[in-house]
């Protein structure tokens, strides 16, 4: 794939496509034309997704109104209470927030919910951003339903700089409501497959969703274009002996949620996958290379030894990462994540900061080359080398992230 290709498909693609939305499902049906030009067959393949529509949501801190955004699929209501700032959420300082609003400083996974609900608060504010930007921007977040379990609690996410200011200035009492609508809505995966020569698989994976301030060129068209760009240089030597099928995750920002339905829909065909290989974030100017393999240990040190070979700098080592190689590892399929981890100060994500000015098309041609070249090492194998179990530490760390198994403080 040439720079010209690259730049073509960060344009084609720069605006904001979220989860469930018909801007999501267009980028959807442009990845698979991609596909389709490459010459390699492809399809969608729909799951169902929790969606939502919020008319109202309006904060009041001591009487003043704060531009806040209230939680999608939290409920609708009002709710007026003393403000509680968390800062720490051990049992001691959780209860302080029976009958208060309480202000986090972190997302809201299950236990901390649970948490929450167990201690009495009757709601919680989020924020994100930064005081020293420049944007007032508040994003969309979500109250997932794994983490509600169905008993919903009014929320809503602010900027931080109102975070800031909410308590510098020490406000006592918020007033906080959110109206919407929830209905059934309808996410896809996109999958294109190369056959082999037997009917085991190398399954390749990249999300294109992106969060409701973000066009998400970082996060993630470039793992796509990776995935765009190993298919071409792999196809003219194809058939090889794994085939290798591509699936550009849908939903991915909402909890893996493509990821988890394709998981889940195609579980009786996972044991003749031997590997994931997943990339999410690559190609920025500056940044390291790394690799998370959620596979026995011998994997780490064959990428250390691969890459050492090619004078390719990588950090590598075993652990669970926070992207779509998680579902197939949670399912007994070893994985791997490769991404490109810029400095905060160079590129971040989820945010309106998060543009094709911060990758160079040059670099997402050097690490999918990188990642072409492992692919068709494993693709070609006599028998692919990774042990098809995965470690008890790694097993933890996945119980962890799904939410089955508090982390241990």
């Amino acid at each position: 794939m040439n720079i010209r290709q690259i730049r073509k498909i960060l344009k084609d693609t720069d605006f904001i496509h979220t989860s469930g939305t018909p801007q999501e499902r267009q980028v959807a049906e442009y990845l698979a034309e991609r596909c389709r030009a490459l010459g390699v067959e492809a399809r969608l393949e729909a799951f169902p997704v929790e969606m939502a529509e919020v008319h109202t949501s309006k904060l009041l801190a001591d009487g003043k109104e704060i531009p806040c955004r209230g939680h999608r699929c939290c409920g609708s209501g009002t709710v007026e209470a003393e403000l509680c700032y968390l800062p720490n959420t051990d049992p001691a300082s959780l209860a302080a927030v029976r009958g208060k609003i309480a202000l986090l400083d972190i997302g809201v996974g299950y236990f901390l919910y649970q948490d929450l609900l167990a201690n009495g608060a009757v709601g919680f504010l989020t924020y994100d951003g930064n005081v020293h930007y420049r944007d007032r921007d508040v994003a969309e977040k979500e109250l997932r339903s794994y983490v509600a379990q169905g008993r919903k609690m009014l929320c809503a996410n602010i900027n931080a700089k109102d975070a800031f200011r909410l308590v510098r200035e020490g406000v006592k009492r918020v007033s906080l409501t959110v109206e919407q609508d929830e209905f059934p809505g309808e996410s896809h995966n996109v999958i294109a497959e190369i056959p082999g020569r037997t009917g085991e698989w190398i399954v390749l994976t990249a999300h294109y969703d992106t969060t409701s301030l973000s066009r998400g060129s970082y996060d993630n068209m470039s793992g796509c274009i990776g995935l765009l760009h190993v298919m071409e240089k792999l196809l003219p030597t194809a058939p090889h002996r794994y085939g290798l099928r591509f699936i550009f995750c849908g939903s991915e920002e909402r909890g893996l949620l493509g990821s988890k339905a394709y998981a889940r829909d195609h579980e009786a065909e996972l044991e003749k996958i031997a590997l994931d290989v997943n990339l999410d974030m690559i190609g920025t100017y500056m940044g390291k290379f790394i690799a998370r393999c959620s596979a026995e240990e011998g994997l780490v040190t064959y990428l250390r030894y691969f890459a050492g070979e090619r004078g390719w700098g990588m950090e590598a080592r075993q652990g669970v990462y926070a992207s779509d190689s998680t579902p197939f590892a949670d399912k007994g399929v070893p994985a791997l994540s490769f991404a490109r981890i810029a400095p905060p100060s160079q590129a971040t994500i989820h945010n309106r900061y998060d543009t094709a000015a911060v990758l160079s098309p040059d670099q997402l041609r050097r690490d999918g080359d990188f990642v072409a070249d492992f692919t068709a090492h494993m693709a070609d194998a006599a028998l692919c080398p990774v042990k098809r179990e995965i470690p008890e530490k790694v097993r933890t760390e996945l119980d962890e992230y799904m939410g089955r198994k508090r982390k241990e403080q």
